[in-house]
């Protein structure tokens, strides 16, 4: 875990003021030739002259240099595993005692936070209030732009406050560049005020955003096809870490079972279709003893693979889930006798 010192930072008016480039001439805050300045050492800000000419390119040859551009992310992702490894052991360790998952970012990266956190109910049968994606100025901006609202430190602090953070809670902020003020002022709020657990996802090496956080994951995936737009390769690495954090983080809390999702929600016909598919692989048993056991575990999969395996009832079944505080797996372990 990369730790940074605890100073706690200040969020007066005048330090969020200090965070946002101000007009040309202005006496307080950067110019924007100095945020310009700060821009072209980013890497992914970088301009690539051997693509200058890109548009005067067949429609077939920008596909094969975007395609090419792309599968180079997976590696980069991978060069950041154990990082992503240390920072899933932390936030199961804190959700299991009931702490929350929260992401906090602006633009595309604020999307894939909200899109992440918004498939983990249908998919692991969480509260919504498990895993929360807050995008610098709230749900609108997830459709339009929200203009300023990613140069605050304050309203980052302001959304978290909603939220009444405990110190069991990981925040992690989310931006490409590692300096967006809203993410980065999130990770310190949460982690100097709150002594949240704080991860700083950015695609720049050595980010003000991992600076600020308890753990830091920095996907560098080098200057984007089209100069600074970071809804592209840094966008998709955005997303493959964070489909790691929220994934692995439900398989360590026993949301799976194998590589099935046995806490599935089945809210509509494809996964009520799912659902009786995962309980056939899981036992192996044929329709009839599938649509018993849904009925008796009132269509919760976990509980139906648990009465078909341990051949016990409904109650017991529940029972010996919340005892194993859902793992199915150690559930089983105690009604066979096994372990």
């Amino acid at each position: 875990m990369t730790s940074t010192a605890d100073t706690p930072p200040s969020y007066s008016s005048d330090n969020d003021a200090a965070s946002r480039p101000a007009s040309p001439g202005s006496a307080n805050g950067a110019s924007y030739s100095e945020l310009r300045a700060q821009l072209e050492t980013l890497t992914t800000e970088a301009f690539r002259s051997e693509l200058s000419e890109i548009d005067q390119l067949p429609t077939l040859e920008i596909a094969r240099i975007m395609s090419g551009e792309d599968s180079t992310v997976p590696t980069a992702v991978a060069a950041q595993l154990p990082q992503i490894a240390a920072a899933i052991d932390t936030v199961a360790e804190r959700m299991a005692r009931g702490g929350r998952l929260i992401y906090a970012g602006a633009g595309t990266a604020g999307r894939l936070g909200v899109l992440d956190a918004s498939e983990c109910p249908p998919t692991f049968n969480t509260d919504p209030a498990d895993v929360v994606g807050l995008i610098a100025g709230g749900p609108g901006a997830m459709s339009n732009s929200v203009e300023g609202a990613e140069d605050s430190k304050e309203l980052a602090a302001a959304d978290l406050d909603e939220l009444q953070l405990t110190a069991d809670d990981t925040v992690v902020g989310i931006s490409a560049s590692g300096r967006t003020p809203y993410a980065v002022g999130a990770v310190e709020y949460a982690r100097h005020t709150h002594g949240a657990f704080t991860v700083g996802l950015s695609c720049n090496a050595n980010s003000p955003l991992g600076d600020a956080a308890a753990q830091r994951i920095e996907v560098v995936v080098g200057p984007e096809l089209l100069t600074g737009s970071t809804r592209l390769k840094a966008g998709t690495a955005q997303k493959l870490v964070l489909n790691m954090l929220s994934t692995i983080t439900m398989i360590r809390l026993g949301k799976t079972f194998g590589n099935l999702m046995v806490d599935v929600r089945a809210s509509n016909e494809k996964l009520r279709a799912r659902s009786r598919r995962i309980v056939s692989l899981a036992t192996g048993a044929d329709d009839a003893a599938i649509e018993a056991a849904l009925t008796q575990a009132d269509d919760e999969v976990k509980n139906a693979i648990l009465i078909i395996l341990a051949g016990v009832n409904g109650r017991t079944a529940a029972q010996l889930l919340a005892e194993a505080d859902g793992h199915l797996r150690a559930a089983i372990r105690t009604a066979t006798g096994e372990g």
